[in-house]
């Protein structure tokens, strides 16, 4: 097959879901299979790692990217013989135009589900756009079983033409000393007491409010000096920075971490806790087992399904259950190395190869559609 792929998401949506989901697949998808070719569409700078004997890197202009989408990327599939097209970024980009097999990654359907949530830009965007673009597809590739039931909701095409491929935690998600980690979040971020974890984003999707609540509530109540350690930038962090609860000097917020140091947060912590509402698939609560972290989590969504019995599940929505979960996980060393043990048994069965080998056996089967 001849393989192109809108790769631009790598550097457009770095540090995001959908970035670190096509930068692992590309990468992946060039190692593991060397009888295909890999036409990748690119924008920006770090490309050299793609350049091999069944790759070619096409650079495209930010700035110009209506030209290429509408009338570049038809005409050079066509010119080069394409045989399959995939768009990662929700397929956000697809020219209705393009003759050869399409195939499309849809993450989620939080505009539909959860507006609100989403910045109006890109919600007008979603909505206006995806119907056309999912019409249009040969092919759907999603992150999870949820997600598909969603897309099957919203959509009246055919199940057969929806492929789920789970993500995965990157390789520099494992366990690591701990009191090594909590000696360098020290020197760097002054962290000097035991402490509960969160890193995501401030969307109200991400619920970070009533986690906030939660530890104020039990914070008086700890047998030990505990903190509460927010990872996120800082420009997103909105209208939590006015918020009555953040008096506390117990509640630290990094602003943005490099992701190499985020593994010295996992491991440092005493548990993680992710009270998402709503995920299409959910990195954070993966990343944190894969370092044998233990997981308190949402109910919903796609969660259980990654996290299955590995972590405690609430509902996200009653912040006496999670305020309940953290004081039982902190206070009983046996289920914290229970919960440690079945999430790294639960991580080491998701990994980018198998995405990557999932991907591509979608690919096959969209070209015989």
């Amino acid at each position: 097959m001849k393989i192109a792929i809108d790769a631009r998401g790598i550097n457009w949506y770095r540090g995001t879901g959908i970035g670190t989901y096509t930068e692992n697949i590309v990468k992946n998808l060039i190692d593991i299979d060397k009888k295909d070719y890999f036409h990748l569409y690119w924008s920006g700078k770090n490309f050299e790692d793609l350049n091999r004997e069944n790759s070619n890197i096409i650079m495209t202009s930010r700035k110009h990217q209506r030209f290429f989408q509408q009338h570049y990327f038809p005409y050079d599939l066509i010119r080069e013989n394409i045989d399959i097209y995939h768009v990662p970024q929700n397929g956000i980009g697809l020219n209705e135009e393009i003759k050869c097999k399409k195939v499309i990654t849809i993450h989620d359907l939080i505009p539909y589900l959860m507006p609100e949530t989403v910045g109006k830009g890109y919600l007008l965007k979603f909505l206006k756009e995806v119907p056309y673009i999912i019409q249009n597809a040969d092919g759907i590739i999603t992150v999870s079983e949820y997600s598909k039931k969603d897309i099957l909701k919203f959509f009246p095409i055919d199940e057969s033409k929806i492929f789920v491929t789970p993500l995965a935690a990157d390789n520099i998600y494992k366990p690591l000393n701990k009191e090594l980690c909590l000696t360098s979040l020290k020197e760097t971020y002054n962290i000097k007491t035991p402490f509960i974890l969160y890193i995501g984003g401030f969307s109200p999707r991400k619920n970070v409010t009533s986690l906030i609540k939660s530890f104020t509530k039990l914070s008086p109540h700890f047998d030990k000096d505990y903190s509460l350690v927010i990872v996120g930038a800082k420009k997103d962090l909105g209208d939590y920075l006015n918020n009555k609860y953040l008096n506390s000097s117990k509640i630290v917020f990094t602003g943005f971490v490099p992701q190499d140091i985020l593994p010295l947060f996992y491991n440092g912590c005493e548990v993680f806790v992710y009270p998402s509402l709503y995920e299409g698939f959910g990195l954070p609560p993966l990343e944190a087992m894969s370092c044998g972290t233990p997981v308190i989590t949402s109910n919903l969504t796609s969660i259980p399904e990654v996290v299955e019995d590995s972590g405690i599940l609430i509902n996200p929505y009653d912040e006496n259950e999670l305020t309940k979960s953290i004081e039982k996980v902190l206070n009983d060393t046996v289920l914290r190395k229970t919960l440690s043990e079945k999430g790294l048994n639960r991580s080491s069965m998701f990994s980018w190869i198998k995405t990557s080998q999932a991907t591509l056996e979608a690919y096959k089967k969209i070209c015989t559609l």
